[in-house]
């Protein structure tokens, strides 16, 4: 808007009228950047750096109806606390620690054993008629 016409076009008294509400606006934006705690000279509020607070990101919460859906409420959770306490405390009373025998071996009877000697003698006696 103020580029829009000359200062030669203008009158002394329009100059300065000009002035006069330029002074006033630098000194309003002032104010506010005192209020906002900018405080700086230049009238702009101070620009913050790095990642803006969490709570200027958070979406606004709508209330629910029943307010607690899929929460459970306070005595549920106490009762879920005293039966998870049991349960450890039922395992782990007067508990040493178990230590499991090595697995055993399998073992193979004589005759499973002669079968599979057989076959390979077999095979073998087939890999020499070749």
């Amino acid at each position: 808007m103020l580029n829009s016409f000359s200062i030669l076009d203008c009158s002394i008294s329009t100059l300065e009228k000009v002035l006069s509400i330029r002074e006033q606006i630098e000194a309003l934006n002032q104010s506010v950047a005192d209020i906002m705690g900018g405080g700086s000279g230049t009238g702009t509020v101070a620009k913050r750096r790095g990642r803006p607070p969490k709570i200027a990101s958070v979406k606004p919460v709508i209330a629910k109806v029943d307010g607690r859906k899929g929460k459970r409420s306070a005595a549920t959770r106490a009762k879920m606390a005293a039966a998870a306490k049991a349960r450890w405390a039922a395992k782990n009373a007067g508990a040493t620690p178990v230590i499991k025998s090595p697995r055993k071996k399998g073992t193979m009877s004589p005759e499973g054993r002669a079968r599979i000697a057989a076959a390979q003698r077999a095979r073998w006696a087939k890999a020499k008629a070749k």
